[in-house]
């Protein structure tokens, strides 16, 4: 994806949302804490789950999968009814989590450096998550249910561990914070406009599982994500773009962002930064005058900074990344908050 595309993106969705919410929806700001630090102090591991094939590793070597047997080591995942490798998507998605994660100042771990060398085994990235100390974690995968297509079966969910869970650790993280996380998580994909799925006995958006090793063996609040089904088209088509996968880190992101700073948290705006008369964009490149506008729904519920993050996910919908690159200029930049401009910068410099 182009830096322009995902700053012209982000600018857009931010700076219509700076007209639309209330200076008074944020609060004073904190004397000590700058612009651009709201995570400061806290620390995401990412996993962008599966493995490429740019490696000589043995992925069908047993190791340990948290319930007293044993699985494959690692697998590449799901190919989408495309073509595209589940490991690239989560690869992307992570990526575009940690640029935002980064510019509000949080420390992000991941388990793998690239898409095509070594990442660890499914018990490393555990073992790995857990060293990190890691406030919350973040499991990042997409799903499929056939080699072939799939119509009927579509949606996202979050999988939770069924409990209890052998190490007292992972038993203490998962049934407590990883539990919490997780739901945040669902309703942060909700209020995003994704459907959560219809298939595999997933309740509201969550699926409990015991065959799955990560959650069994991080000692750490771990969300395990499965953005949506590879081998439905709708959900192959969002998960296979730029557009797409900047939603899916959109709702990652501000699910990310409400476990760490509490749903009703308000976050700092320095002095004039929550502007109620910016200029919108002249007619020929007008953005929608709200998210619903959009297509999608008002930004409502979370922390004040994950509802003005995740108000941008509408106008990907209704004009895609590269038809917003119009509305970029320097006084859009200059008009947002610090926070976002924070932001902007380090996606251009992603």
């Amino acid at each position: 994806m182009e830096r322009s595309a995902v700053l012209a993106m982000v600018s857009a969705g931010v700076l219509a949302l700076s007209v639309t919410i209330p200076a008074t929806v944020l609060a004073a700001p904190a004397a000590d804490q700058a612009p651009g630090s709201e995570l400061a102090g806290k620390t995401v591991f990412l996993d962008p789950g599966h493995q490429g094939t740019g490696h000589s590793e043995d992925l069908s070597k047993q190791v340990d999968d948290g319930r007293g047997g044993t699985k494959d080591c690692q697998t590449t995942g799901m190919t989408t009814i495309d073509g595209v490798g589940e490991h690239t998507i989560n690869w992307n998605v992570s990526q575009l989590v940690k640029s935002s994660l980064e510019s509000l100042g949080a420390t992000v771990v991941t388990s793998r450096a690239d898409d095509s060398g070594w990442g660890g085994c499914v018990d490393d990235r555990a073992r790995a998550a857990t060293r990190s100390g890691a406030d919350v974690a973040v499991s990042i995968h997409a799903d499929s249910t056939t080699t072939g297509t799939d119509n009927d079966k579509h949606g996202f969910h979050l999988i939770v561990p069924t409990l209890p869970i052998l190490d007292a650790a992972a038993q203490s993280a998962q049934s407590e914070g990883g539990r919490a996380a997780s739901n945040l998580m669902r309703d942060s994909y909700e209020r995003a406009g994704f459907t959560a799925a219809n298939y595999a006995g997933v309740d509201d958006g969550v699926q409990e599982r015991a065959d799955i090793a990560g959650p069994a063996l991080t000692g750490v609040p771990l969300v395990f994500v499965e953005m949506g089904n590879g081998s439905n088209p709708g959900d192959a088509s969002v998960l296979e773009s730029s557009e797409g996968q900047l939603k899916h880190a959109i709702a990652i992101s501000t699910g990310v962002i409400d476990y760490l700073l509490g749903p009703d948290t308000t976050v700092e705006a320095s002095g004039g930064d929550a502007q109620s008369d910016v200029s919108a964009p002249t007619p020929s490149t007008a953005a929608p005058s709200s998210p619903a506008a959009a297509g999608g729904s008002p930004a409502s519920g979370g922390s004040a900074l994950a509802r003005l993050l995740s108000g941008i996910s509408p106008y990907v919908d209704s004009m895609g990344v590269d038809g917003l690159s119009d509305l970029v200029t320097e006084d859009n930049v200059d008009a947002v908050s610090n926070f976002a401009q924070g932001l902007l910068k380090q996606l251009m410099a992603g």
